[in-house]
């Protein structure tokens, strides 16, 4: 049994429903919407929002879920989705999980429109039923999410990210999503105080090690969707990178910056500069930092019962670090 079915077996019914209620909840009375919002459901990825939320709701909710975590399930993938879309306007991308994207189909204006479109919708979601301490949490990572990607473009055009700044950017572009997703499940089963905050902080160091493990991707041969240093190409300044910047003697470290900034489409040039980061231990520096934070993740879930569904949330955690792509 593959690991993400294994992780969706404790909660195979709610997903089942959930993907009933999700395409739902993008229906309209405009058919150009409807084929596009369409399209969108028939290549979802692997889902792991949702999965989340149903994971700490029937984690906390002794095994049982509500329609209160179904909605805050709903209103976290469409905003999810909202934000997939106009980032690959902002990005110029064609592709998305090795489909067309929706602005390679039907053009920038309308990605965006749609993506507009999603964004209403999961609001509305959460004012319609009231759930206003829901939509509290989505809106603070909405916030930070923007925030974050927009102090790693600052820092690009720069090229002087510390490791600090490094963390703060993927703490708010990708850990706040995954830390809102639990927070969600834990806030929707009417958890406590603590218990929601120790699952929000759960959620946001999972989503460090899984942004730390994308950036190493970066470096490795596998295929995984993305052409081998697009960071390098794209002048993202990542964990292993910013590790052999730190290190590195004044002569390297102009080497780098110059690869960077003025050769960053140059294959060979790229490649040279992937291998120094091998070479001078940038790769093993960002697996132990991802490995750190996977420690207290699983530290901070160990604290709650044992059952399926933090054994779920065990596997979860592991899958982050361990994913091909």
């Amino acid at each position: 049994m593959k690991v993400v079915e294994q992780i969706k077996k404790p909660i195979y019914d709610e997903m089942e429903l959930f993907e009933e209620k999700f395409t739902e909840s993008m229906s309209s009375h405009v058919a150009l919407l409807n084929r596009i919002t369409h399209f969108i459901v028939n290549r979802k990825g692997k889902q792991m929002r949702p999965m989340f939320v149903f994971l700490v709701a029937k984690l906390l909710g002794k095994g049982k879920v509500n329609y209160r975590a179904y909605r805050g399930a709903a209103v976290i993938e469409l905003i999810h989705t909202a934000t997939l879309v106009h980032d690959d306007v902002v990005d110029d991308s064609n592709k998305r999980r090795g489909f067309f994207s929706i602005n390679a189909l039907w053009k920038n204006k309308i990605a965006v429109l749609v993506g507009d479109y999603l964004l209403s919708k999961g609001l509305l979601l959460s004012i319609e039923n009231e759930d206003f301490d829901l939509l509290k949490i989505i809106s603070v990572a909405v916030r930070e999410m923007s925030q974050g990607e927009l102090l790693q473009i600052e820092k690009a055009r720069a090229l002087n990210i510390t490791e600090e700044i490094y963390y703060e950017i993927i703490r708010q572009k990708t850990a706040t999503l995954l830390a809102a997703c639990c927070a969600i499940g834990a806030q929707a089963v009417n958890a406590t105080e603590q218990e929601i905050k120790k699952m929000h902080l759960f959620g946001e160091l999972l989503g460090m090690a899984f942004q730390i493990k994308d950036d190493l991707f970066d470096y490795g041969e596998q295929k995984i969707g993305k052409p081998l240093g697009i960071d390098i190409k794209e002048k993202k300044m990542t964990l292993p990178l910013i590790h052999v910047l730190n290190t590195a003697s004044d002569s390297e470290r102009r080497q780098i910056i110059n690869t960077i900034k003025n050769h960053n489409k140059n294959k060979t040039k790229v490649k040279e500069l992937i291998k120094l980061v091998k070479n001078k231990g940038g790769l093993d520096f960002a697996r132990s930092k991802m490995e750190a934070y996977r420690k207290q993740a699983m530290e901070l879930l160990l604290e709650f019962p044992k059952n399926e569904y933090r054994d779920a949330l065990e596997l979860m955690l592991n899958y982050v670090i361990e994913r091909k792509l």
